[in-house]
């Protein structure tokens, strides 16, 4: 960061148009004009930092959605690898031989630059703030934000530097070519202090749709603390970067405060809610709701909803929402012979949330639909976040090209007709009933009698072909009941960051931790009882009533422990980027990511083959950017005592 200049320092003050598309008025803090740097006397007004102060929320947009930032939080864990088409991006994360991570790979930058300047631009407003007349409350929006970043780097890289010219926190306007990174426990003594003024300051309800407020703070001040009494425990030995001495004896009081701050929360929610059900939590026709506590917002503006860049030809970069494409599979590749005796796509590319672009670089591992996973068929029957969070089946659509036919041939020679499900992934438990022979042979569909959908057991899940994250599809409301004609675009939808019901899964962890055994069943089994709830089937597209709220409680084990709490996170949150922080912050990736199992790339490919990584242990944070490095004016031998051990030449 301190190899920058000071227009790219401050490049993250782009500003936007709002947060939401609610926000119109002229005086809305979040109306500031777009700007492509701050100056120091920016901060010397008090429209100034008002228009810092937005620039904090658009930088969300910069990572948050960007799907090679997604790749780094996903490939190569224990939910994701790479699929058929990834390229080295998404191959050298997965650390299996195919690629490698080096400090010139996209795993290595991150969200680096952005935050940094980010971070600078919360201290410009924080030391000018009190000066130019802000209120605390809004003041403590920047020291919320400044926590936010370093939270994210400290956990991605280790100790990262606090001083970026001008003083420890401080905001810098020079050019500056030296750097000093600071220890882990340093790094969070800064995030918990501004945590802790920003849970003092900010207010109990946002001043506009989606700003921070007090228990947003506490979310992140109760993981912080969560997250640094495991890196003071160390169980299994992981190295830090740079080196320093671990208190472990502190463990278990910031473990007790990770609890006691997540319970005050969840007590006090303010204007926060658990959705009735999961479908309600994700479905786009109910984005920014009561559980969503922090969002990159986009919208369907052409200009402004969205950064400036295009919906319609999407880019493929930042600030697009366009991480979806890359865990959508080429469903596309589908073909059917129609009543006329044409070949069709029976299924086309459209712009709703259980299709969209595919770019098939993210594959599921199959070890978590099978026996034993976290998808496994028993959680299956009786858990609806399973149906709200993957396109199973796959719904027709050509009619909505125009095309007139009335009806394909499906499996068994059967008649499937518009809107009608033509392939569907179906339990490991029917794979013995399904005939894979002469079904069809180009994508290696399989046939179950009296079904006219062709289908393929989840034990054969392959780099071609898997189930799609639908919680994370394109919506838009401009279809006019077409396939929609920027279907190729990123998605207007906000990307969600933190969410209400994470609370009760760090209140639940810190209780394995401490041992209250009793109050991490009942607060697991707080969402477990609402994952068994369902009042839509979005894979059947039909209302439903289902409480099995009593078989998901019931099926709750006796003893939590750190397996189950991170088999709860993957069913609440899979493939939103939260896995590799999970991960390693219970210092169980390389347990439960060491090996997995998925069918090949071809066509037909289905069965599993075992894969292995390599996953040292100073891998646990990741290299620091070679831009970086290259850019500082320090002797070689700094720069390599700068870069973390494992990641060295």
């Amino acid at each position: 960061m301190k190899t920058k200049s000071i227009k790219y320092i401050l490049a993250a003050g782009l500003v936007c148009c709002g947060l939401s598309s609610t926000m119109t008025s002229c005086n809305s803090v979040l109306d500031e004009q777009p700007r492509s740097q701050f100056d120091p006397t920016f901060f010397n007004t008090k429209a100034g930092i008002e228009g810092g102060l937005t620039s904090l929320y658009a930088h969300l947009r910069y990572f948050y959605g960007n799907g090679y930032y997604l790749n780094t939080l996903e490939t190569g864990t224990d939910e994701y690898t790479y699929a058929q088409s990834a390229d080295g991006n998404f191959k050298d994360a997965d650390l299996s031989g195919v690629g490698s991570v080096t400090p010139t790979s996209t795993v290595a930058g991150g969200a680096w630059g952005t935050l940094f300047a980010n971070i600078n631009t919360a201290s410009g407003i924080i030391e000018n703030g009190e000066a130019a007349g802000i209120d605390p409350a809004l003041l403590a929006e920047a020291n919320f934000f400044r926590a936010f970043d370093y939270f994210i780097l400290v956990q991605t890289y280790g100790g990262v530097p606090l001083d970026l010219g001008a003083g420890e926190l401080k905001f810098n306007t020079s050019t500056v070519r030296t750097s000093v990174r600071n220890t882990v426990p340093e790094v969070y003594a800064a995030i918990f202090k501004d945590l802790e003024k920003a849970v003092n300051d900010l207010p109990e309800n946002p001043r506009l749709t989606g700003t921070a407020t007090k228990n947003l703070a506490r979310l992140y001040l109760s993981k912080a603390y969560l997250t640094y009494a495991w890196w003071l425990e160390n169980p299994n030995n992981i190295p830090t970067y740079p080196e320093c001495t671990r208190n472990s004896g502190e463990a278990q009081s910031y473990f007790q405060k990770a609890f006691d701050t997540a319970k005050q929360a969840i007590s006090n929610p303010g204007p926060y809610a658990l959705q009735p059900t999961f479908y309600d939590v994700n479905v786009a026709t109910n984005d920014r709701n009561s559980e969503i506590m922090l969002y990159a917002d986009h919208d369907e503006d052409e200009k402004y909803g969205n950064g400036g860049a295009g919906y319609g030809w999407g880019s493929g970069g930042s600030p697009e929402n366009f991480a979806y494409w890359m865990e959508t599979w080429n469903y596309t590749e589908m073909t059917a012979k129609a009543a006329s005796g044409a070949v069709i796509n029976p299924i086309q590319r459209e712009a709703v949330q259980a299709l969209g672009r595919p770019w098939t670089r993210m594959a599921p591992i199959a070890d978590n639909f099978m026996e034993g996973g976290v998808w496994e068929d028993a959680v299956k029957a009786i858990d609806s976040r399973y149906d709200a969070t993957f396109t199973l089946r796959y719904h027709t659509n050509w009619q909505k090209s125009g095309n007139t036919e009335p009806y394909v041939f499906g499996a068994n020679g059967e008649k499937v007709y518009p809107n009608e499900v033509y392939f569907s992934w179906v339990p490991e438990s029917e794979d013995a009933n399904i005939n894979y022979t002469g079904a069809d042979g180009k994508l290696g569909f399989g046939e179950m009698a009296g079904r006219p959908d062709f289908v393929v057991a989840v034990n054969h899940i392959s780099r071609k072909k898997y189930p799609i994250n639908w919680k994370l599809g394109i919506y838009r409301t401009d279809n006019e009941g077409g396939l929609g004609s920027k279907v190729n675009g990123g998605s207007p939808r906000p990307w969600n960051i933190a969410k209400f019901s994470e609370l009760y899964l760090i209140a639940a962890e810190a209780a394995v931790k401490l041992g209250k055994n009793s109050d991490a069943k009942e607060l697991v089994n707080v969402l477990r009882a609402r994952a068994g709830k369902q009042t839509f089937s979005q894979n059947d597209n039909v209302a439903v009533s289902v409480d099995k709220s009593a078989e998901m409680v019931a099926a709750t084990p006796d003893v939590i422990d750190i397996d189950f709490i991170l088999d709860e996170r993957s069913r609440e949150f899979w493939g939103e980027g939260y896995r590799w922080f999970d991960l390693v912050r219970t210092q169980k990736w390389g347990e439960r990511a060491g090996t997995y199992r998925i069918a090949g790339a071809g066509y037909t490919d289905k069965d599993l083959q075992t894969v292995t990584r390599n996953i040292p242990a100073g891998y646990y944070i990741r290299p620091i950017p070679q831009g970086q490095l290259d850019g500082m004016e320090m002797e070689p031998a700094e720069k390599e005592a700068y870069q973390n051990p494992a990641y060295r030449n």
